[in-house]
């Protein structure tokens, strides 16, 4: 039978994820020669070639997929009976680290704290600000427990390592300057805006989000200014530079805007939570989880004007 090392699988499974040698170090905080040495000893102890040079880098080769496509459901099992082991040690003590997009820290993840400091003072939650890119490296590496994202950013449902929690659909309200025609409008649609001039980023995710929403109303929206920071979009709004989409979670009050929530094409942006694969069983977390679902149902009240 071959020498299964769940260190080297670890090892090989983050060269599969970051595609080099030199990544794959900087992540685990290992020296290249130490993981080449590493994979070597693995590839030996299996009695396959694992690695196959290409150019000045190397790719896994087929043996090296079905080893990893096996070695998923031994990680799994392990976070499994870490789980099982931190409710037998623990109960519902103990500390949850989760990385989150900046909107969600005030929205959600910072009355979560505060709800559970009442209701479970024996969970500690470590908040670390990381867009989903990062969020999700960091899950990866077992340096948070949780991730919070926006849907469209988070890994696929067939991604083996994690699984994903839907949490809220954030609905998108428009923000007016007070003195325009329609800021005091009844059943205010997207499409009465499809003149106006846009705020939105140049790129990226609230850019396709806000395009997606506008096209789905029936108009391509005029861009008259980019900016990607709420505070700078909410301050070009106040000044009557033009309208823009704002996630009621993003929404920060100001006393020249008018939040209005849309009557029709209702567009929302979907908040998901992931953990690793197993991970979710895990009491702590799963309270954290349930707490923020909790916080998720009131965190969205109609935005006023």
């Amino acid at each position: 039978m071959a020498d299964w090392d769940i260190r080297k699988l670890q090892i090989l499974r983050t060269l599969r994820e970051r595609g080099t040698v030199t990544a794959t170090a900087e992540a685990l905080r290992m020296t290249p020669s130490a993981v080449s040495q590493q994979l070597t000893n693995l590839s030996r102890q299996l009695g396959v070639p694992l690695l196959q040079a290409q150019g000045r880098r190397v790719r896994l080769t087929d043996a090296a997929r079905l080893v990893l496509r096996h070695a998923e459901a031994v990680f799994e099992q392990l976070e499994r009976a870490d789980a099982e082991l931190a409710a037998y040690v623990h109960g519902e003590a103990g500390e949850v680290r989760v990385g989150a997009f900046a909107t969600a820290v005030p929205a959600l993840v910072v009355p979560a704290v505060t709800a559970l400091r009442v209701s479970h003072p024996g969970v500690s939650v470590r908040v670390r600000e990381a867009e989903a890119q990062e969020a999700y490296e960091l899950l990866a590496a077992g340096e948070v427990d949780l991730a919070l994202s926006l849907a469209a950013q988070a890994p696929t449902a067939a991604d083996p390592r994690f699984t994903r929690v839907p949490l809220l659909a954030d609905p998108l309200d428009v923000a007016l300057p007070r003195d325009h025609p329609l800021a005091g409008a009844d059943r205010l649609r997207l499409a009465d805006l499809a003149a106006e001039q846009w705020i939105f980023g140049g790129s990226g995710p609230w850019s396709d989000i806000t395009r997606a929403a506008c096209e789905g109303a029936g108009f391509r929206p005029h861009q008259g200014h980019a900016a990607a920071g709420w505070t700078a979009i909410l301050a070009m709004v106040e000044a009557g530079m033009g309208v823009a989409l704002v996630p009621r979670m993003a929404a920060v009050r100001r006393a020249g805007v008018v939040m209005r929530e849309l009557a029709a094409d209702r567009p929302v942006r979907h908040v998901v939570a992931a953990v690793r694969t197993g991970a979710a069983e895990a009491p702590a977390v799963a309270r954290v989880l349930t707490t923020l679902r909790t916080t998720a149902d009131t965190a969205l009240a109609s935005p006023g004007r």
